[in-house]
């Protein structure tokens, strides 16, 4: 492994690699408060098991964390059902975009993993159980705010707003999850619940000390035990990506989540907890110059789980 003096270095290249790059993606303009975000915007942080933390470029801006959010859901969920969770939710990667209704009617409605959109309803409604939704959200922030040691984490009401109204194809799983008896609320009081959470707004540098539990070098949160950070992480690498989770795995190597905001949230177990975000997208919906981010640091640093150089 290169030393912190390296890594700084790295991670100033790589900015200013992205920053060059006249393709930057796509915004995810049909959310409109997203459409509103400067695709130019790049930041990148990363935090070390020997509690040192390196950043570049905008990794103090705060971001709409999106789908990262299903991470911070499943890992509570997993925690209060563990093994329960998978009779209503599977452990495949999908072939299908993130918000496939195709895909759910196929399956009789079991979402294929808790990382598409529809496995994500379903995570949110089991968290949500008897309280009601504002409890369950500052059930949800306590945790974030605990593994990142920081109290400044909070939901943006106009993003969450914007969700509400835009999201039709998140009302049609939500009514098709109720069709199939596997949604137990009402959906409004899912999605709003799930709108919410996917509005939590958190900075690069935030981002990647909630990260560092899942790493192994940080005290886990309340609920999440050893075996679950491992379900997750591996659950990152398979399906955290969409269907473009196998070429994240082959390109980058590293266990992540990703979100429409631009956000990624990548784990190398016992060495380091990465967050980068940049708002562009590619056609599966996730950070264009964040995963090209991601492969660079990747590779420069030895830093794939499937190399045995940097084990």
């Amino acid at each position: 492994m290169k030393t912190t003096v390296d890594l700084e270095q790295t991670l100033l290249d790589i900015c200013a690699d992205m920053t060059a790059c006249e393709d930057k993606g796509v915004v995810a303009n049909y959310i409109p408060e997203l459409a509103k975000v400067s695709p130019d915007r790049f930041g990148m942080s990363v935090c070390l098991a020997d509690g040192q933390q390196f950043s570049a470029g905008d990794a103090a801006t705060r971001f709409s964390v999106q789908s990262v959010s299903k991470v911070f859901t499943l890992a509570i969920a997993l925690g209060r059902y563990g093994d329960g969770l998978w009779r209503r939710v599977g452990r495949e990667p999908s072939t299908h975009d993130f918000n496939s209704v195709q895909e759910l009617e196929v399956r009789r409605g079991i979402p294929p993993n808790p990382f598409v959109n529809a496995g994500a309803i379903v995570t949110t409604d089991m968290v949500l159980a008897d309280s009601t939704p504002a409890e369950t959200l500052g059930e949800i922030l306590r945790f974030i705010r605990q593994a990142a040691s920081d109290e400044d984490i909070l939901i943006d009401p106009a993003v969450a707003a914007s969700e509400k109204l835009s999201g039709h194809k998140n009302w049609a799983l939500a009514h098709f999850l109720k069709s199939f008896q596997n949604l137990k609320h009402p959906c409004e009081r899912t999605l709003g619940v799930y709108f919410h959470h996917c509005a939590i707004e958190m900075t690069c540098e935030q981002l990647a000390r909630f990260g560092r539990f899942l790493a192994g070098f940080s005290k886990s949160p309340n609920l999440v035990s050893r075996e679950n950070i491992r379900s997750i992480n591996a659950l990152m690498m398979t399906c955290g990506h969409y269907n473009g989770s196998g070429e994240f795995a082959y390109r980058v190597g590293i266990p992540a989540k990703s979100g429409v905001g631009g956000g990624i949230l990548a784990i190398l177990p016992g060495k380091a907890s990465i967050a980068v975000w940049a708002p562009g997208l590619n056609k599966q919906g996730n950070s264009l110059l964040g995963t090209k981010a991601l492969e660079a640091l990747s590779r420069s640093l030895d830093w794939s789980v499937f190399d045995s150089g940097g084990q």
